[in-house]
């Protein structure tokens, strides 16, 4: 089988949007710093792993180029963003320690052929689908009828031993799920979301309501605007449990609102601080992006890269929009998502480069959500949103005892 186990039932929260997407801002964001010497010594920075030839030639057909010069012009971009759970060496300080290597955050980034828009598409790692075999550096591995979603990237490491056996099983399911041809893939960690953020000097942000996660190295935030450093930016998208802004439900899908809120504050961020203007700070950003991610060769160059970031550099940060495969509860495994009949409507609409707020219009989208599940996560939508984000104000605190609905619009 090719596509996910459908039930019907309404649909559910959007997964959490991790750091593969916010190394994705970063791209965005980077605009026309490859140029020069900048541009030889940045280039260096990105790892390039070989992964078309392991996906093979059986795959969704890919558009032909309308302008031969300049392939990437004129026509939609698929880019799978993966955020690897790899707990070595710096990661381990920053996730804990765990044995072997996972990717829990999967996205699929559609830039349309305009390059008016950009989506970010989140499929829930919990998902149950059916995961082709896949080749690796050291091997084929078995096709896993539902299976969680993530296992593929863990199968491809598992038999290949290496990031592009990982990412090629991942791509592999992903378009053979979606229909989607997948332009190239990004793998992002954990120690390059810090540097990012570093190099931002702090991600603007509202929080709606006093945060307390002594698990996540002991967070504790007040409600209201303020700037987090890179530590606190790190812990907020890594906490699961304790109290304040859906930790209540210490679940991997109660993260969603705050992943979603921290991806568009860091976005908002690098916009306000106006970086493409300011070469020194912008060198320094886009350096710590690319120092954090790992990129197969099909997506060519830093020099390419940088086109395509200069591409988007003028983008309304409304045109951003964010959204989930549309799933529902699992009825035989419990703690897992099966993909509804809207999931077909929404790769088609990516495949057709028409925009998924249409595609999701409420007059098409699937039946309101469903009550609460026994396992207390709460229930959601896949409909789109926006990256807007209430710009923070540095350095202030909320008024003492206002409620964080108030504090942010």
């Amino acid at each position: 089988m090719t596509a996910a186990r459908r039930h019907r039932r309404g649909p559910r929260r959007r997964p959490v949007l991790r750091v593969a997407a916010l190394a994705a801002t970063g791209m965005l964001t980077a605009g026309a710093v490859a140029a020069g010497a900048t541009y030889v010594r940045l280039d260096s920075n990105v790892e390039r792993i070989e992964v078309e030839t392991l996906m093979g030639t059986d795959r969704p057909p890919a558009p032909p180029p309308p302008d031969p010069s300049d392939p990437r012009a004129g026509l939609p971009m698929n880019v799978l963003l993966l955020g690897s759970d790899s707990r070595e060496g710096e990661n381990a300080a920053l996730g804990g320690e765990n044995d072997g290597v996972a990717s829990d955050t999967t996205l699929v980034m559609h830039l349309s052929a305009d390059r008016s828009r950009v989506e970010m598409i989140s499929i829930p790692r919990d998902s149950l689908v059916d995961i082709p075999a896949c080749q690796t550096t050291h091997g084929i591995t078995g096709a896993a009828p539902e299976a969680m979603f993530n296992s593929a990237f863990a199968r491809g490491w598992a038999t290949g031993g290496d990031v592009a056996s990982a990412a090629a099983c991942a791509a592999t399911t992903v378009e053979s799920l979606t229909g989607v041809r997948l332009d190239g893939i990004v793998v992002a960690d954990f120690a390059g979301f810090q540097s990012m953020v570093e190099a931002l000097g702090g991600v603007s942000i509202c929080i709606p309501e006093p945060v307390s996660s002594p698990k996540a190295g002991g967070l504790t935030l007040p409600a209201g605007p303020q700037v987090l450093d890179a530590t606190q930016a790190t812990q907020l998208s890594r906490a699961r449990s304790g109290t304040g802004w859906g930790l209540e439900l210490a679940s991997d899908l109660s993260r969603i609102d705050r992943q979603q809120a921290l991806l568009g504050a860091m976005a908002s961020t690098a916009l306000d601080k106006d970086l493409v203007s300011d070469l020194p700070r912008l060198t320094g950003f886009v350096s710590a992006v690319t120092q954090s991610l790992t990129v197969s060769s099909d997506l060519g160059s830093g020099l390419e890269l940088a086109g395509i970031a200069l591409s988007l550099k003028d983008i309304d940060p409304a045109a951003i929009t964010f959204t989930q495969v549309p799933v529902v509860d699992s009825p035989t495994h419990r703690y897992r998502v099966e993909w509804t009949s809207q999931a077909d409507v929404l790769w088609a609409a990516v495949r057709d480069d028409v925009p998924t707020t249409v595609a999701l219009a409420p007059d098409t989208a699937a039946a309101p959500p469903a009550a609460r599940p026994p396992s207390a996560e709460a229930p959601g939508t896949g409909a789109p949103t926006t990256s807007d984000t209430p710009s923070a104000t540095p350095g202030t605190t909320p008024p003492e005892g206002e409620q964080g609905a108030k504090i942010c619009p």
